[in-house]
């Protein structure tokens, strides 16, 4: 029985790299039927290598233990692909021209309450759809690589996407086990990759003016704040930061030394010996490992953290309800009555 939202069993997964083969993964271990299409040559035979790679983990994280990770289908006509579909997830490269093709080729043949998301990182939905009959239905849907492991999905609406459009893929990518936000309004990169992008700047500006190296400054967020970042956001972190006053005192008590690090932060000029220090700088925190390895690692460990993240929101979940059944029966089975007569008549 698929885990996925009521109405959805089939899912076409348009453009077959390293997200798309991840959303396959996915899709394919919730019990869904599974059309992938990609143009590229031996694109089949790559998405069957990354399905097979992400199976242990999948099966690890509530995966359908009767699904074989080969029982999906190939199409590389995407028109021919989304031939009864319940869902569409798009991954095509992340240009305009290429999206605004393929959107309206897919569109013309979908009933129009087929929902089609795009995994597009910084796009605008509302420039993706232009030319389609039923812009209403199109939206983003961008996952966090690798999407089989990351909870987090945003789903952006933009000017022409229904309620209903987007209620659908919240709803279906919450039956997944995803985490999804709604983001009310477009603007390039959504939320998270704003916030990746606004860390990345300073990171680099760091290493042009010779603070520190790319390896320590990589070590000072996963071996500092990263840890905490796992574990919620920063607003919340700064709350907690303010003891017992929370955020109020934080901001009354270190807003102004804040301020004046936001006005020290730089705007570096990437210039190819920049460029080349960051590659170089890369290569010598890798030290060797190789680009496997590394995925490797990252996706153990983050197993780890999903499955740890999950089992105590499902203890304090069950926590939660407990303690509303025990109040319920309280109010409706007192402890004890009061005594129809005193002890001392």
């Amino acid at each position: 029985m698929s885990h996925a939202a009521p109405g959805i069993r089939r899912v076409a997964v348009i453009g077959a790299g390293t997200i798309g083969a991840s959303w396959a993964a996915l899709f394919l271990s919730r019990g869904l039927d599974v059309v992938v299409s990609d143009p590229a040559p031996g694109a089949a035979e790559a998405t069957q290598l990354l399905i097979d790679a992400a199976w242990p983990v999948l099966k690890e994280l509530g995966g359908e233990a009767w699904i074989e990770p080969k029982a999906w289908h190939f199409e590389p006509d995407p028109v021919k692909a989304v031939a009864g579909a319940d869902f569409v997830q798009e991954n095509a490269p992340e240009r305009y021209e290429l999206k605004q093709k393929l959107f309206p080729a897919i569109d013309a043949v979908l009933p129009p309450e087929v929902v089609i998301a795009s995994s597009s990182s910084g796009l605008l939905v509302s420039r993706i759809a232009e030319g389609c009959r039923h812009p209403e239905r199109c939206i983003i849907g961008h996952p966090f690589n690798p999407p089989h492991l990351i909870p987090l999905v945003e789903v952006v609406g933009g000017e022409k996407a229904s309620r209903a459009a987007i209620a659908t893929a919240m709803g279906f990518y919450r039956s997944l086990g995803k985490y999804p936000i709604e983001i009310r309004k477009e603007v390039p990169g959504h939320v998270a990759n704003r916030l990746q992008a606004a860390l990345w700047r300073e990171a680099i500006h760091l290493v042009a003016e010779g603070v520190a190296s790319v390896a320590d400054i990589d070590a000072a967020v996963a071996q500092g704040p990263g840890l905490r970042w796992a574990l919620m956001g920063q607003h919340l972190i700064f709350h907690l930061g303010g003891g017992a006053g929370g955020m109020e005192h934080f901001l009354h008590h270190l807003l102004p030394a804040v301020e004046s690090w936001w006005d020290d932060l730089g705007t570096p000029a990437m210039t190819p010996e920049l460029q080349a220090a960051l590659v170089e700088g890369v290569k010598a925190e890798a030290a060797g490992r190789s680009m496997a390895d590394l995925a490797a690692k990252r996706d153990r460990l983050l197993a780890q953290i999903v499955a740890l993240k999950f089992a105590a929101d499902q203890a304090e979940e069950k926590a939660e309800i407990s303690a509303r059944l025990d109040e319920a029966l309280d109010e409706s089975f007192p402890a004890s009555d009061p005594p129809a007569v005193s002890p001392e008549d």
